[in-house]
Order: C-alpha cells, then structure tokens, then sequence
C-alpha cells in the first residue's frame, strides 16, 4: 500500500495493489474517488481536499496506526500555499 501526497493540488492518494491495467473511476462524493480494477478489486482511493481529510485537526499530520501492535507513526502534510 502507497499513500502519496500532493500539495500543489491538496490531493492524496492511497493505492492497494501496482497497477495492471486500466481501471475504473467511481465518484463518491464531492470529494472522494474509488478506482476500481476490471476484477472488481479497489486499486486506489482519491481524496480531494486532503490535508482537511488526513490531518489530525490539532497538529496538521496524518496519524498510521497498526491496531495488532498498538504502534504509530505521524507523518506531516503540507498545507498548500495560498496564492
């Protein structure tokens, strides 16, 4: 799994699988893409308006946590440059 992050655009996205082939993009929401392969598996999910999606709303950073081992990680997110 590949979670990458682009602040230019405040989009991340987070793939399961490498890509093999083409694959199918299902909107959500406003704000949410599901691309589904032809074998009806999730390859990736698209969000939109990211840093508001991932962050921790009181330090700005994406939290991964393994539930078996208790074990986190925090990783920054760039908030985009307001022109």
């Amino acid at each position: 799994m590949k979670l990458s992050y682009d602040p230019r655009y405040n989009i991340a996205y987070i793939r399961f699988q490498p890509k093999s082939g083409d694959v199918e993009s299902i909107k959500i929401g406003e704000e949410l893409i599901v691309d589904m392969t032809p074998a009806g598996t999730v390859y990736g999910i698209e969000l939109l308006n990211a840093n508001e999606q991932l962050k921790r709303a009181d330090m700005g950073k994406l939290l991964v946590t393994n539930e078996a081992t208790g074990e986190e990680i925090e990783v920054a997110l760039s908030i985009p440059c307001q022109d």
